[in-house]
Formats: structure tokens, sequence, C-alpha cells
């Protein structure tokens, strides 16, 4: 079952990937997915996308869906629209990390990936 979180809030200074999370009930459907940034040093970009795969070995030539680059503190949200893709049953996040600066400084950021089916906040408020 997919948790909320595809990527727990985590600070890196490497390009990398989180690991392989089963979409569960998920699958197949409409999902909201959340990008924190919490950490970020000046001149610097983040790029996030989300992989699907059938399997977990096969984890295609395109993302599912991609961030536009960032290098500001903030949350950012798109959708993932599985609903045609019954295939997908894992996800998982990667990321890379630039810096345009003259300056020789490691990136770093943190930040947080986190799913939830789309409507689920609006279920979750008539519910209270």
């Amino acid at each position: 079952m997919l948790p909320d979180f595809l990527l727990p809030e985590c600070v890196t200074q490497t390009d990398g990937q989180g690991l392989a999370i089963d979409l569960g009930s998920k699958r197949g459907k409409l999902l909201v997915l959340t990008l924190g940034v919490i950490t970020v040093l000046e001149q610097e970009g983040l790029e996030v996308s989300v992989w699907g795969s059938p399997d977990g070995e096969n984890w295609g030539s395109k993302a599912l869906a991609t961030y536009a680059p960032k290098s500001y503190c903030g949350v950012y949200s798109i959708l993932l629209n599985l609903v045609s893709r019954l295939d997908i049953q894992l996800v998982r996040v990667q990321w890379k990390m630039k810096r345009w600066s003259k300056r020789e400084v490691t990136p770093m950021f943190g930040f947080y990936v986190y799913a939830e089916e789309s409507g689920a906040r609006g279920c979750a408020a008539a519910v209270a």
C-alpha cells in the first residue's frame, strides 16, 4: 500500500533515488504529488521526477511526472494521472542537483515528496 511519503524528509548533497514504493490501492488513480523543499543553498537547482515500474526492474525511459527545476524553499504540487497506466505497480522518486556559481561548494537540498489521492483533502474536510 502506498504510504503518504514517497520520499521522507531528507538532506542530501548528491543525485539519487528513493526506494521503490508499492502503489497498492492507489494503483490506477489520480494522485497529487507534493514536493516540499525545506533547505537550499544559493545558486543551486533541484530536479525531481517520479518514475514507475510494473515489476521493480524496468523503470522505463521517461518519468511519469517531473517537477520544474526548483531553486527556492517552498511547497509545490503536481498531478500524477495513473488512470490509463494500470501496469504501473511501483513508483520511486529520483533527483538531480546542480550548482551554477563558480564557487566550489557542493550542492545541498533538504526536501520530501508526499503523495495522496486527488480529492483526499476535500473528503477529509467533509468528514470533519
